[in-house]
């Protein structure tokens, strides 16, 4: 069965022309169309979608209000954006992803350049991973108050037993792809100024966007967080956020010095940067124990450079749990290929993080 579309654009040229793409796709169908936030939000608070395309520019209700809207009245939606406003390193996708949105695309302000095949192709792509989505579940703020208390409590006792401090040098490796910058969110601002490892991290995100994610988390959270720029030296109680649209390794001096080193291959796994690359870099590194987390994401990115990580490395793999991830793609390949040594849900990432790094 097809899934069911809403397409919210105040152009009703766009409208058709987005229509004319998805309704080409034996996948999908448009059973719904809105010129603005308001008559979406109408639509959205008597039925329910498989994916809604949202543009953010309309009149009336702008994409950011209705996703705001949808937040404040806890409606569930799938949400892609495709907007003209989603150039490069934009604020306003990153607010819209933060609001719940799951990925996004950037319009052609051209309705002819939107029928080519690259937008189209993806667009398509992105849809399908939309689609299939776990629906969005709003947190309480009992639940945010609960998970907090827990992570305090795993921090006392990280400060104050002597069990916990493990010896030799560790870094964290994150891989995420759809769904991931909000599940972030849940995690980087969730641990230590005083972690005792660097914490590196590959997010499936066009070029400019990684500075803008690392420039927000950067302001919420206790570490240093910053995109990785060419011969960063690795340091702990720093988050290093691969670049968009190149490959993030790690290379090893002679002298024991940990460096970031970018390389301009093709895609792997269909997507740049991959984790894979960031993975297998860590081969040859000095690092006495790699954490790896795995999370929200399709396909399987994170299973080949763990596997060959593992035959060279000590390694701990934590994958995110079905019932948290927004896709279970990346985690479910981890978990199949049966690497995974904790299978945890996203509220725990960061003391799984913890307990496994010591802090300083």
């Amino acid at each position: 069965m097809s899934k069911k579309i809403l397409v919210v654009d105040d152009s009703a040229l766009m409208r058709r022309v987005l229509c004319d793409i998805i309704n080409s796709d034996e996948r999908f169908e448009v059973v719904e169309k809105a010129a603005n936030g308001l008559e979406a939000l109408e639509l959205l608070k008597n039925k329910q979608y498989d994916a809604v395309v949202l543009d953010i520019n309309m009149p009336k209700m702008n994409g950011i209000e209705l996703l705001g809207e949808l937040k404040k009245a806890k409606i569930p939606a799938r949400v892609m954006i495709a907007s003209t406003d989603s150039h490069e390193g934009a604020k306003v996708t990153l607010d819209a992803l933060e609001l719940g949105a799951l990925d996004f695309i950037h319009k052609p302000t051209s309705a002819v350049d939107c029928r080519e095949g690259a937008f189209r192709t993806n667009m398509l792509d992105i849809l399908g991973a939309v689609a299939s989505s776990r629906l969005p579940v709003f947190e309480t703020e009992e639940k945010i108050l609960e998970n907090r208390q827990k992570l305090s409590k795993v921090m006392e006792i990280a400060r104050k037993s002597p069990a916990r401090v493990i010896p030799g040098t560790k870094v964290v490796a994150i891989a995420s792809s759809t769904g991931g910058p909000k599940a972030l969110q849940s995690v980087i601002p969730n641990l230590p100024a005083e972690l005792d490892a660097p914490v590196l991290i590959v997010q499936h995100m066009p070029k400019g966007f990684t500075a803008s994610l690392a420039e927000r988390f950067n302001g919420i959270s206790p570490l240093n967080v910053k995109e990785a720029k060419e011969g960063d030296e690795l340091r702990a109680g720093t988050v290093y956020i691969a670049m968009g649209g190149m490959h993030l390794n790690v290379v090893t001096s002679t002298a024991g010095r940990h460096t970031i080193h970018y390389s301009d291959e093709p895609s792997r796994e269909g997507v740049k940067p991959c984790a894979n690359y960031m993975y297998e870099s860590l081969c040859d590194s000095r690092f006495d124990k790699i954490i790896c987390v795995v999370m929200t994401g399709m396909g399987a990115d994170g299973t080949e450079g763990i596997k060959n990580l593992s035959k060279k490395k000590k390694v701990h793999v934590i994958s995110q749990d079905q019932a948290t991830c927004t896709v279970y793609g990346m985690p479910k390949s981890i978990f199949n290929a049966g690497l995974s040594n904790q299978v945890v849900p996203l509220e725990q990432i960061a003391q799984e993080i913890i307990l496994n790094t010591g802090i300083v």
